[in-house]
């Protein structure tokens, strides 16, 4: 099985990183093996793992389910979280210098979710999301509180024109004094995909600005998608 920190810390983080710049999102590559893939979607039907289940069709977000982890948080998840946030601190951080922001964000995650908690946001954000035919999410930010992280990632637990059809990741940039520009992927079966949280930097005629950026999943036209979705700072 994979083991996660290795894996993560052996990805292109240098063409991670040029695609963020360009695009706000990355395919990073697989992170999670297929027996990995199986296990996480298991989790799902197990009610005493997590502390909520929302429909998106009753709250207008889309159709479809997701469910938010309680804690403590499942093992892969906890070890994928930690794994990834060496390699993201960095970028969080260059966005917030260019855009003359403070940074918050200290060197570790368990010191950044302490923070996190010491400002009431202690819900546990990590979420499994399913998708079946005609599902759907709207383009939406990931804001549970003041305290942000400006990227998460995405992992697909399914294979894409195989077990589903449909159900592209979507991202969309609003551009300055322009159209709106879409950006969409099928996530791999276990490949991890970045994407912006809320805004990233984008170079302008004055300097830098921050670009608003949403993200949500295409209608699926067959079959059952189930992604895992890391955030790295907790709700209220």
């Amino acid at each position: 099985m994979i083991n996660p920190a290795g894996v993560v810390a052996a990805l292109h983080w240098d063409t991670v990183v040029a695609d963020l710049e360009q695009f706000g999102l990355s395919d990073m590559g697989k992170v999670v093996d297929p027996t990995q893939c199986a296990e996480l979607v298991a989790l799902y039907d197990h009610d005493e793992l997590f502390r909520s289940t929302v429909n998106m069709g009753q709250h207008r977000f889309g159709q479809g389910e997701y469910r938010y982890f309680a804690a403590p948080l499942p093992e892969l998840v906890t070890q994928l979280r930690a794994a990834f946030w060496p390699h993201l601190l960095p970028v969080a951080r260059d966005w917030a210098q260019r855009l003359g922001r403070t940074a918050p964000w200290p060197d570790t995650l368990e010191d950044w979710l302490a923070q996190c908690h010491n400002a009431g946001q202690n819900r546990p954000t990590p979420l499994l999301l399913r998708y079946g035919p005609g599902d759907w999410n709207a383009l939406h930010r990931d804001l549970y509180g003041e305290l942000v992280f400006p990227l998460q990632v995405i992992i697909g637990l399914d294979r894409p024109g195989q077990d589903y059809l449909g159900g592209e990741l979507v991202v969309v940039e609003q551009r300055l004094r322009a159209q709106s520009r879409a950006t969409t992927v099928a996530i791999g079966h276990g490949h991890a995909v970045v994407v912006t949280t809320a805004e990233r930097p984008v170079a302008g005629g004055r300097g830098w600005t921050a670009a608003p950026m949403r993200h949500g999943v295409s209608v699926v036209r067959d079959g059952r998608r189930h992604t895992l979705g890391l955030l790295f700072h907790d709700a209220t």
